[in-house]
């Protein structure tokens, strides 16, 4: 005990005022609290009730003498007394036993103000013979069951069990062990013990300690020690143990036998529990006073001492230490709240203490991390670094780690911050920064072992306890390459993987290996990432790989469905065009190989334009011929350039090499112009409508690359003959030009005769002698009589190198032909006239001279003509019943001037349809003649008179 701290962690808090209500006159005999109030029970029968500041509540009388013991239940406000009554027959005890409902008072016209008594107990009864009372308690079971043990100075327990209120009870009584002197038989202290459905009772004599199995019939008894206590020295503890103070000790008991024991000297007058602390009055000899101390027996502390005077009860309620004395003083001792312990030990740097008194007290984890810290920063600044880490340690979870790793950023404790980091990410707490700090700790360290265990270890989930993406960072940058493997490979990080592989290993077999073993959808994005790179080293093993994803050959690409059918869901190779930005060699092979396996494609059309434009390219870069020539360039066996030893032959041989390069790149260009022209023709045959290209944009690329054969067949299919024409005169290809003229130019053949016409323009603004071929083109345009003679000759006469021989022959058999229209339309003219002037006369006769009709038949019926009969002007004659209702007109002649008068009513609506006259004279090669054809049938030559107008 004399090795024990003393603290301070009580104090007073009535401040030595507090004292039992002079209300209450008698000498208090016994106590009990509960149920926020202390009942106190007096010599002269009283009983008081205090609230909590000692105040009376009230008090009634409950016995007619002395009140020895009063106990409250705490599951029913309930307040049970032992106590003396006037002896009204020597037969009858005066000692009994009284059950108070202190929620139910006496009616009102009553004279005190007292709770109802709801039963009264004689506890001796000729079964049980009187005995004094040295010990008693109450154990609620299960209300309204009580079970009351009496302690008696024979060594006897009475025992009452039922309900005690309707007087339901058995009686029972047990028995310790009998000694030869019966002043050591006396039952100083009692305690039950109830463990689930077990109960136990512990009795003290001051010869023994001994437990009874209430549980069993009869209950059975077991001694648990030799030697007892006196009164008042007994106690129970929290966890059921019993307590027993002696003066060389205090003892504890558990239903096994004795358990641990505390030497503390003097002799125990009271003990007490509370909130896990020992609480002794003990009485010192040497210095004959009192002291009460508060032992906190898990840290080995005494947590309050103080001398107190005659300590007649000790209580525990409100949350307080109660002391009464025997002048009916009262001690009111609280506990200190956590934070004012703590400042007092942190004052006295007694840090260890503290956090065992945080951990006993179970205060929250935020509290105890509090104090681990400041003793770890005790420590760190006493320069104890490995044990303020191991503090620092206990901290994780509530600490911020900042706090701890600033400390030892130091490189001299890089292992002290490599143990915190570590456990950091064992509890997972660690950060993508903290990752990134403890394996730079690791490179720093070259600790390779450790390194292996962090990066491989891994949590219950098969999960690693840290940031992926950070570990792989740290490793690369630190050169730790396999170890960044193994985690991008484990984590599934295939863009860190092959990033690894390819930009800083180089194993782009291994790389395409990898590749090769991935879902289809994941090889889609790998590739698209790491395209380019594959491609600039591995170009075809990287072109059969997009082959096979492209394609059905991967087998993975097919997912079953439902119904039994195969989905193929197979990526467009266009998605991939941007990988091969610097090898359009490659891209070509691909897409190549592409179209011969897959015949018809959703992006053909997209594919054959980005083929068109490779193919149609007038350059096109070839790194592998750039090596090749720097091979040769080199001696294998010296392993030097030959240049360098003799300069005439190095000269002669770049001079080749770049000759045989341009060779090489002519040759190339015209295969792929080929290939283009071949392409063009392939994907729009005569049979397809539309071409499984964008034709425009082939034309463009056909510009752009001056391909003068796509051009020519595109300006063809797209039916631009004009642009065809316009090429060769670009090209003054004079054969190519009449030669493409013949076959577009002949309408019988489906084509455009006005193509002549810009070929003769273009001779004769050509400024040079082309007479053979003007020739030639006049004999076209004679043939279909494209142009009157006077516009070609304004045509030709633009080019002063043409002479008149050349039109000469042209002009003569254009106007032989032209005469003789003249002479043919001269006859026309005079059969007209003569035409004419034959019918003038004819209307004149009509019109001035008499008719003499003399048929003496019928035209209709060639009958006898007889009357009535119709005579008509054109010297038909009718009967009249051959001509029936028609009577005004001659059946013979109305159809020929029907018709007549149809096609005249027809010319008057065609005047009108101008639509039909502009078609006539578009589609005419001559439209001069479908003006004048319109004047001579008098359609155009009639006029509306305008709107009259105003004088």
């Amino acid at each position: 005990m004399y090795q024990w701290r003393k603290f301070e962690f009580f104090e007073e808090k009535s401040a030595g005022k507090a004292s039992i209500p002079s209300e209450i006159g008698g000498n208090v005999r016994c106590c009990s609290s509960g149920r926020g109030r202390i009942a106190v029970g007096c010599d002269d029968g009283m009983v008081g009730l205090l609230d909590r500041g000692f105040k009376l509540s009230y008090a009634f009388q409950a016995h007619a003498a002395s009140v020895l013991f009063i106990q409250q239940l705490k599951q029913r406000n309930f307040l049970i007394t032992v106590g003396e009554e006037e002896q009204t027959s020597p037969q009858l005890s005066p000692i009994c036993l009284k059950v108070f409902d202190l929620d139910k008072m006496q009616p009102e016209g009553s004279s005190t103000t007292s709770p109802m008594c709801v039963q009264i107990l004689r506890i001796f009864t000729n079964q049980f013979p009187e005995a004094k009372i040295t010990s008693f308690l109450v154990l609620e079971e299960a209300p309204p069951i009580l079970l009351i043990t009496i302690g008696l100075d024979t060594g006897s327990i009475y025992c009452i069990k039922g309900d005690i209120a309707r007087e339901r009870i058995t009686r029972f009584t047990l028995q310790v062990e009998t000694v030869a002197d019966k002043s050591l038989a006396s039952i100083t202290g009692l305690g039950l013990r109830v463990d689930g459905r077990a109960l136990q009772l512990f009795v003290v004599t001051p010869a023994s300690v001994s437990l009874f199995s209430l549980n069993d019939q009869p209950p059975k008894r077991h001694t648990l020690d030799q030697i007892g206590c006196d009164s008042n020295a007994v106690t129970m503890s929290d966890r059921l143990d019993l307590i027993v103070g002696r003066p060389e000790a205090v003892y504890f008991y558990e239903i096994d036998g004795r358990g641990p024991c505390w030497a503390f000297d003097g002799e125990k007058k009271f003990l007490g529990w509370f909130r896990g602390y020992l609480l002794c009055v003990i009485a010192d000899q040497r210095s004959n006073r009192n002291m009460f101390n508060v032992y906190d027996l898990k840290n080995r502390l005494i947590a309050h001492s103080m001398v107190v005077g005659n300590v007649s009860h000790l209580l525990c309620e409100w949350g307080y230490i109660v002391l009464i004395m025997s002048d009916k003083k009262v001690l009111c001792i609280g506990e200190k709240d956590m934070e004012s312990k703590l400042d007092m030990l942190f004052k006295k740097n007694l840090y260890t203490v503290a956090i065992n008194l945080v951990q006993s007290q179970q205060a929250d984890a935020a509290a105890t991390a509090e104090v681990l810290r400041k003793y770890a920063d005790h420590l760190y600044g006493k320069q104890d670094y490995d044990e303020a880490m191991s503090q620092y340690i206990h901290t994780i979870g509530h600490l911020e780690p900042s706090y701890v790793i600033q400390k030892f950023l130091d490189a001299q404790r890089i292992h002290n911050l490599t143990n915190y980091l570590e456990k950091l990410h064992e509890r997972g707490f660690a950060s993508k920064d903290h990752t990134t700090l403890l394996l730079n700790c690791y490179t720093k360290l070259k600790d390779v072992e450790k390194l292996n265990k962090f990066i491989k270890d891994e949590d219950g989930r098969g999960e690693h306890k840290f940031d992926v993406e950070t570990a792989i960072r740290v490793c690369r940058a630190a050169g730790y390459h396999e170890h960044a493997l193994y985690v991008a490979r484990k984590a599934e990080r295939h863009e860190w993987y092959l990033k690894l592989l390819l930009e800083d290993l180089g194993s782009y077999d291994e790389a395409l290996l990898y590749i090769s073993s991935l879902e289809p959808d994941q090889v889609g994005i790998t590739v698209k990432e790491y395209g380019k790179i594959l491609i600039e080293h591995r170009p075809a093993e990287t072109v059969e790989l997009l082959i096979r994803l492209c394609t059905d050959d991967w087998e993975s690409t097919k997912k079953r469905m439902t119904n039994g059918m195969h989905l193929v869901m197979l990526p467009s190779p266009m998605d991939f065009v941007k990988i091969f930005v610097h090898n359009p060699k490659s891209l070509m092979e691909f897409l190549e190989k592409y179209i011969s396996k897959v015949g018809d494609s959703a992006a053909q059309v997209e594919i054959h334009n980005t083929l068109l434009e490779l193919y149609l390219s007038n350059d096109l870069s070839f790194p592998s011929i750039s090596q090749e020539i720097s091979i040769e360039n080199r001696d294998p066996k010296m392993g030097r350039h030959k240049g360098m030893t003799n300069g005439s032959m190095t000269e002669s041989r770049v001079k080749m090499n770049a000759e045989n390069k341009d060779l090489k790149k002519e040759k190339d260009h015209l295969e792929r112009q080929r290939k283009g022209l071949a392409l063009l023709k392939n994907q729009w045959t005569s049979d397809m409508e539309q071409p499984s290209y964008d034709a425009f944009l082939a034309i463009i690329l056909c510009q752009m690359n001056a391909f003068k054969d796509g051009l020519l067949f595109l300006y063809e299919k797209m039916k631009l003959y004009k642009e065809v024409i316009a090429c060769y005169m670009q090209n003054h290809d004079h054969e190519g030009l009449i030669a493409c003229c013949k076959k577009l130019g002949d309408s019988t053949q489906g084509g455009d005769p006005s193509l002549w016409v810009d070929v003769l323009n273009y001779f004769s603004e050509l400024g040079e002698d082309c007479s053979k071929e003007v020739k030639e083109v006049l004999t076209y345009i004679e043939r279909d009589d494209i142009l009157p003679p006077i516009v070609v000759l304004q045509t030709l006469s633009k080019n002063p190198c043409l002479t008149l021989s050349v039109v000469k022959d042209y002009i003569a058999r254009k106007l032989e032909q032209e005469s003789k229209l003249i002479e043919d339309d001269r006859k026309s003219i005079e059969k007209y006239q003569e035409d004419t002037a034959s019918m003038r006369k004819e209307i004149q006769d009509l019109r001035t001279n008499a008719k003499i009709f003399q048929l003496s038949k019928c035209t209709a019926c060639t009958f006898t003509l007889d009357l009535p009969a119709v005579h008509f002007m054109c010297m038909h004659s009718f009967h009249l019943r051959c001509l029936g209702d028609n009577e005004k007109e001659c059946p013979e002649c109305a159809p020929e001037y029907r018709s007549i008068l149809d096609t005249k009513r027809n010319l008057e609506l065609n005047a009108r349809d101008q639509n039909l006259f502009f078609q006539q004279l578009k589609n005419s090669k001559d439209g001069f003649s479908v003006i004048a054809d319109y004047f001579g049938k008098g359609i155009v030559s009639k006029t509306s008179p305008g709107p009259p107008q105003n004088p």
